[in-house]
Formats: structure tokens, C-alpha cells, sequence
């Protein structure tokens, strides 16, 4: 795996970062793309000093509308052969839906979904000319659950992450290039409190939460293995169950509890 890469966005933390451990850890070769370049470079050296694997970064802001071709032409300009692409990055809004402003709205849909579209749609060409690649995206379980009152979007935005990557798959997996949609529930991740959503979380049950190791290994496992979805835990497996069989008018009257998302540990 010489030349092999997986790039990953949002990277330098939490799920992105433990997915990049995994994958150094199977020998891929990895590149790392977000915004602070310091822990992009702190990330990348933790990578090569640990797995013996070639790290490289691009720090790039994918509510950039500039950002995708930056990143593409980048991997082509370093040589790079990206056979794992792991669409990633996340973003939050604490505000409610008629406050918020319409640019932060649009940049709120570009680094969930127009930046995973046209990353998807760049770096597959490339994949079709091989016949082999993986796509990863990282949605969430919002996408299955009621709506919710913390970020209106979030789980609507979710649902179509599902249904792109479920299409993408229909398109290529004949050709040897598959698309998993990973979806998990709460994680214990810096996202809540980057997102300044923090306190909303806090009151979750212990038994809801979940590494951002367990969710990366859960995801890569089910990636590597061809599945079209994977739900990590046995516990959020259930949760979409029920949340399918379950009448609508019952989930509503627990919306607010059953949507999911990332939640930082505190300290003690």
C-alpha cells in the first residue's frame, strides 16, 4: 500500500481521527483535511511515529465554497492515490432555525452535504478508472429519528447522507467501489462543544454515549465488508428498530430525547 491513501475530513479529532488510527493501524497511508493546522500537524506526526505510515494534511475550511477542488488538486499535485475516502467533517449551529442567518445556513449544508457530494463526485472518477475504492460517510442516527428542535437541519440532512451514499452504491458497487453510511448515536467527541450545544447534551444517559474508538473500529469494519449502512452499537441497533416499527405520533412525544449526535466528556 505503497501509494494507497485514505483521506478523511474532519480528521484531526474524534471519530475522524480514531478512523485515521484504524486505518494507518491496517497500513493505508492517510491524509488528514480540517481547519487548525496545528493539529493537523500534531495528528499527522502521532500517525507516522506510531503506525509507520505516510501522514500528510491539507487544512482546508469545507464551508469554503473554494475548498473541494483545493483538496482534489492537492492530492493530484502530491501523487496521492486516494483508494478510502471518508467524508467526515461536521458542523453545528446552536441557534434557532428563524434567528440563524442564511449564511450560516449554507455553510451549515455545504460542509454536510454539498462538500460530501462533490468530494464524493471528484475523487469516484478517479475510482472508476481503477475499478476498487471505498466511500465512507458519517451521518447519524438523527437521520432515523423524530425532528428535533436543536438543529432543524441536522437530521433531515442526514437522511439524504443516507440516501446518496444507498444510490452511490447502486452505481458502482458492480464495479468494485462501495459507499457505507455510518450512523451513530451520541459520541463522546469535542462536536457539542465546538458546535456551542454543549449544555443540551449533558443531560444524556451514560448508557446513550459511546467512544469515538468503538464508532471509528464499528464503521471501518463495516466499510471493509462491503455494508451499504451500519448503525455501531447494539444499543442504537435497536433504537432504529424501534424508531421504524414505532408510530410516529408516540416517537414525537420523545423527539427532543431521541435526537442524537456528539457529546464531549467532562472532566472530573
Amino acid at each position: 500500500m505503497s501509494n494507497s491513501f485514505a483521506l478523511i475530513t474532519g480528521g484531526s479529532s474524534g471519530i475522524g481521527f480514531e478512523i485515521a488510527k484504524d486505518l494507518a493501524n491496517r497500513g493505508y497511508n492517510i491524509v488528514l483535511v480540517s481547519r487548525n493546522e496545528q493539529n493537523l500537524q500534531d495528528c499527522c506526526k502521532r500517525l507516522s511515529e506510531e503506525f509507520g505510515i505516510t501522514s500528510d494534511y491539507i487544512s482546508s475550511d469545507l464551508a469554503n465554497k473554494e475548498s473541494v477542488r483545493h483538496i482534489y488538486q492537492t492530492t493530484k499535485e502530491r501523487g496521492y492515490n486516494i483508494e478510502i475516502l471518508i467524508n467526515n467533517a461536521g458542523y453545528g449551529i446552536a441557534t434557532p432555525f428563524h434567528v440563524t442567518s442564511l449564511e450560516d445556513e449554507e455553510k451549515f449544508i455545504r460542509v454536510l452535504a454539498t462538500s460530501v457530494i462533490s468530494l464524493t463526485k471528484l475523487f469516484v472518477r478517479d475510482m472508476v478508472e481503477k475499478r476498487n475504492g471505498k466511500i465512507m460517510i458519517v451521518s447519524s442516527v438523527a437521520a432515523f429519528a423524530p425532528p428535533s428542535a436543536i438543529q432543524v437541519l441536522y437530521g433531515p440532512i442526514k437522511s439524504f447522507m443516507n440516501r446518496f451514499s444507498d444510490a452511490m452504491n447502486s452505481s458502482y458497487n458492480h464495479i468494485g467501489i462501495t459507499s457505507t453510511s455510518v450512523c451513530p448515536g451520541f459520541t463522546v467527541t469535542n462536536f457539542h462543544t465546538a458546535s456551542n450545544v454543549q449544555k443540551m447534551m449533558d443531560d444524556v444517559p451514560s448508557f446513550m454515549k459511546f467512544s469515538a474508538e468503538r464508532i471509528a473500529k464499528e464503521g471501518v469494519d463495516a466499510m471493509f465488508k462491503g455494508k451499504s449502512m451500519c448503525v455501531p452499537t447494539k444499543t442504537y441497533k435497536i433504537l432504529v428498530f424501534l424508531l421504524k416499527a414505532t408510530p410516529y405520533w408516540f416517537i414525537r412525544l420523545l423527539e427532543n430525547t431521541l435526537a442524537p449526535g456528539r457529546y464531549e466528556k467532562k472532566e472530573t
